[in-house]
């Protein structure tokens, strides 16, 4: 493995983070039934009862079978069944099934899971490597990253259900007013982006190295669905002016009509939350929006600006975040504030707003290797390289994403047509 070394913790503190982050886990899929955890809503998605187990999976297949002496498997045929993507490890179980797998049933997967937790607590508290270090905090980092996923895959299987069924009582959404858009400008030159090398990052992130960037602005607050409310009425999804051919064979196929989960009502549209359904807040961040209806969204407000906007790409997201120093992840929410919503700004400050948390932003950027890029050895190095096609960066993290996980060249990819992610955009233009 040639990640980037994770800092230099004790096993002790290192064991009580493992349990930690595999508590959380649990503590997500706590509010649901055992047939909760067991539907797939599409292929896209997992059940809940499956990310309890792929992760589990993660550990015992790059940690346990590596460090443990006279190592056994839990259960041979998981070695299958529960395998992502990796083709060094084996076969995997056709993904669009995962849904139609019952047994192991949630008891045994969570006996599963706890089996795996005993025999890693035992690991830790005798063996000490650079290399065990690395590997635990490369599942440590995909743990957190299912988390996030978990809550988006049960949020779009419940949205399936009529009932509006409600994940976590607590609306946590006060009166606020709305915030003009403003710009921020940036003079360009050259830039240092990617990885520094302090702490965890996925090999995705590095090397770090020098862009050229011309002046820019970024838009000072995020789209708020008041704004997407007006594209909508300007008949946004009507105007194929506004998008890309694939984008609207994308808007015709679909019938799309408003951005995911959102519903019209006599008394006005609302939106799918994992508070249940509740009517639109005009002041919240738009979400759940394809990179499609972003790219539309910034053609769409620059013509009624008079402007030539556009998003913005992932390098100058960075450069703006990092000028923001410690303070750029500070005024967004994250997993940790319960939200599960992305909420309007809670204070004004200087520079671009909530460039951390509450939605992925959109970029122009097109997901592909940074110069020099290495992917890591072995099995984990199918981490992210093999994705680096027909994908698009989004950067900052989400109302779902856990706060130590994010850091400011992160790159988050999906497809051009992914929506059902905690997905946003905020805009940009040239200077």
């Amino acid at each position: 493995m040639t990640a980037t070394p994770a800092p230099q913790t004790a096993p002790t503190d290192l064991a009580r983070r493992f349990a930690s982050v595999r508590a959380q886990t649990l503590a997500l899929a706590e509010p649901l039934s055992e047939a909760d955890c067991q539907v797939q809503s599409m292929p896209d998605t997992s059940p809940t009862k499956w990310h309890l187990a792929h992760v589990t999976w993660f550990f015992e297949t790059f940690v346990l079978e590596r460090f443990e002496p006279a190592f056994q498997p839990f259960h041979p045929g998981f070695r299958v069944l529960f395998n992502s993507y990796y083709q060094g490890v084996g076969e995997q179980h056709p993904r669009p099934q995962r849904g139609l797998v019952t047994r192991p049933g949630l008891a045994e997967v969570k006996a599963y899971r706890a089996n795996v937790d005993t025999r890693i607590a035992a690991l830790l508290s005798r063996t000490d490597s650079p290399e065990l270090r690395e590997l635990m905090e490369l599942g440590l980092q995909h743990e957190q990253q299912h988390q996030e996923l978990l809550l988006t895959d049960i949020k779009h299987l419940l949205a399936m259900n009529p009932l509006n069924p409600v994940y976590h009582p607590q609306w946590p959404l006060s009166s606020v007013v709305a915030t003009p858009v403003d710009w921020v400008e940036y003079a360009g030159g050259i830039a240092q982006v990617g990885h520094a090398g302090a702490g965890f990052g996925f090999d995705n992130e590095a090397p770090r190295h020098a862009v050229l960037l011309r002046p820019y602005a970024l838009a000072n607050r995020l789209v708020t669905h008041g704004d997407w409310l007006a594209f909508m009425d300007g008949g946004g999804y009507r105007d194929p002016r506004w998008w890309m051919a694939a984008g609207w064979d994308w808007v015709q196929a679909q019938q799309a009509v408003a951005p995911l989960y959102w519903q019209a009502t006599d008394g006005g549209w609302t939106n799918f939350t994992l508070h249940g359904r509740v009517p639109l807040d005009p002041h919240t961040p738009v979400v759940h929006i394809s990179w499609f209806e972003a790219d539309a969204y910034a053609r769409w407000r620059g013509a009624q600006d008079g402007l030539a906007l556009r998003l913005p790409t992932e390098t100058e997201w960075e450069f703006a975040a990092q000028a923001l120093g410690d303070t750029w992840q500070k005024q967004g929410n994250f997993l940790e504030s319960g939200a599960l919503h992305p909420m309007p700004l809670a204070r004004r400050t200087p520079g671009p707003r909530q460039m951390g948390g509450d939605v992925w932003e959109w970029t122009a950027s097109p997901y592909t290797p940074y110069p020099g890029y290495r992917p890591w050895a072995g099995a984990v190095g199918e981490y992210n390289g093999k994705f680096m096609v027909n994908q698009m960066v989004l950067r900052g993290g989400s109302c779902a994403t856990p706060r130590s996980h994010i850091r400011a060249s992160y790159r988050n990819f999906f497809p051009t047509d992914a929506r059902w992610q905690f997905s946003g955009v905020r805009l940009a233009k040239d200077l």
